[in-house]
């Protein structure tokens, strides 16, 4: 069985402070953007859009199914979000993007990410798939949802957040609460 090798450079602005990392990206076919969290019914740039400019609707490009690219990656440069995913490169087990259906070959070497911008000290992980790599990358414990645990060896607190998969069962507005507590909890 192939394996896919992952699409994206990791988006490391300067100053980062907190790091996103997901599991692995769609299919190319589901992108409507070559950015983190491409898929159009992934609610990750409506929950920061909730957050940050209280409308879900404000990385979306106005009648389509698409979102700003340019803004979304200018917006993550003034915040100091950083963005990259827990696997290198994966094995999909079924032709679909499910965690659950996500073999990892390799594993992102996240303590060379971070080295890669040390003023981060919040690393959050945005579903299931890739809370577990960090817990086995790290040797930790996996925090609850929307909870967080020190990793010493890499001098970050690890928060475990609600995936933003439209399959995962919580409404938008729910997810943005835990979210926007997130961003309060590391000013």
């Amino acid at each position: 069985m192939k394996t896919e090798k992952h699409p994206f450079e990791p988006f490391l602005p300067e100053g980062a402070k907190m790091l996103f990392l997901g599991s692995f990206p769609p299919q190319e076919h589901r992108w409507c953007m070559s950015f983190y969290y491409p898929n159009w019914i992934n609610d990750f740039w409506r929950i920061m859009g909730l957050i940050f400019h209280a409308d879900k609707n404000h990385f979306c490009i106005p009648g389509e199914k698409r979102f700003d690219e340019a803004v979304i990656r200018a917006f993550c440069q003034k915040e100091g979000l950083a963005f990259y995913d827990t696997a290198c490169e994966v094995r999909r087990l079924k032709d679909n993007a499910a965690d659950a259906f996500l073999e990892v070959v390799k594993p992102t070497d996240v303590a060379a990410l971070l080295r890669q911008i040390p003023e981060c000290r919040t690393l959050v992980t945005t579903g299931q798939k890739a809370t577990e790599v960090i817990a086995e990358t790290f040797g930790c414990q996996v925090p609850p949802v929307s909870g967080s645990i020190r990793l010493e060896k890499v001098d970050v607190t690890f928060w475990r957040m609600p995936s933003t998969s439209r399959a995962y069962p919580l409404a938008l507005e729910k997810k943005a609460e835990a979210y926007r507590k997130l961003f309060e909890q590391t000013k």
